[in-house]
């Protein structure tokens, strides 16, 4: 591989054996080198294959960055994808390492944000969030820096954007509220305290997840058997107006039309984690 453009003294850009962009990180991989010549290997320690559209906006990035704050964020990353078993989106690369540098930029500067949302993550979404954790530890053992418990909530929400490949942070940040939203409405309607030791409260919540999940990127369930689901509807009727008024609450709020199918679904949960309770 020959040097493309030298970034800084620890990261440079090249191309692959199919000549897609990439970019090469190794410990003075770019110091006193010029364009056109031959990467060494021996002090490549990682590379990166980003999409072609978000290929230039990683460059600025890794480029302006200190080179050990990119080893810890795709440390991070790394672990992240050990941990959850799955690909994750590779947007993550711009979006975890850019939050990394902004949050120590305002540590540096005393500045402090609370996480509003630290709860609800912690709550719906407790594997990220021990994700997060795990990168506070990093961060403090690699780079000696203490960041709080709400920058594992932010690390998380980052995390959850990728490995559910939503693409917009903004839309990922509303997905907790919006899920402690729906349990309220669960315990309004029967006026009850659910159990959340119960396998099927955890059913309901990864079921809850994806189905936010759908409504944020506007995608639906396809209704293949409507016979079907009118049956299994009618069996639950007050658990089936529980839904009713969920797929409203997800209109109003997201603009989200919830089909007949979603709704069978809501209303078979809810049946469930309700039924000890009536």
């Amino acid at each position: 591989m020959r040097i493309i453009r030298i970034l800084n003294n620890n990261v440079v850009s090249s191309l692959d054996e199919k000549n897609n962009e990439i970019v090469v990180m190794g410990k003075g991989i770019g110091f006193q080198k010029k364009q056109g010549e031959e990467i060494e290997d021996a002090k490549i320690e990682k590379i990166f294959r980003m999409p072609h559209t978000n290929a230039s906006q990683f460059e600025r990035l890794v480029e302006e960055m200190p080179y050990e704050q990119v080893k810890v964020a795709d440390e991070i990353i790394g672990y992240a994808k050990d941990t959850l078993g799955k690909k994750l989106n590779k947007n993550i690369y711009i979006t975890l390492t850019d939050h990394l540098n902004f949050a120590l930029e305002r540590q540096k500067q005393g500045i402090t944000f609370q996480n509003a949302l630290l709860w609800e993550i912690e709550r719906f979404y407790n594997i990220e969030f021990q994700i997060g954790c795990k990168a506070i530890e990093i961060i403090k053992e690699r780079l000696n820096v203490e960041l709080t418990k709400d920058e594992a909530g932010f690390f998380a929400l980052h995390i959850v954007n990728a490995e559910m490949d939503i693409g917009d942070m903004h839309q990922a940040m509303e997905m907790p509220g919006i899920i402690k939203d729906i349990l309220n409405i669960v315990k309004y309607t029967f006026g009850i305290e659910i159990d959340e030791n119960t396998l099927s409260y955890e059913r309901f919540i990864t079921h809850l997840k994806f189905f936010v999940q759908r409504a944020v990127t506007n995608q639906c369930y396809p209704t293949d058997d409507e016979e079907f689901v009118k049956s299994q509807i009618n069996k639950f009727p007050q658990a089936y107006g529980c839904a009713v008024r969920i797929k409203e609450y997800m209109q109003k709020k997201m603009k989200y039309d919830t089909g007949e199918e979603e709704l069978m679904y809501l209303t078979m949960h809810i049946s469930r984690i309700v039924r000890r309770k009536l």
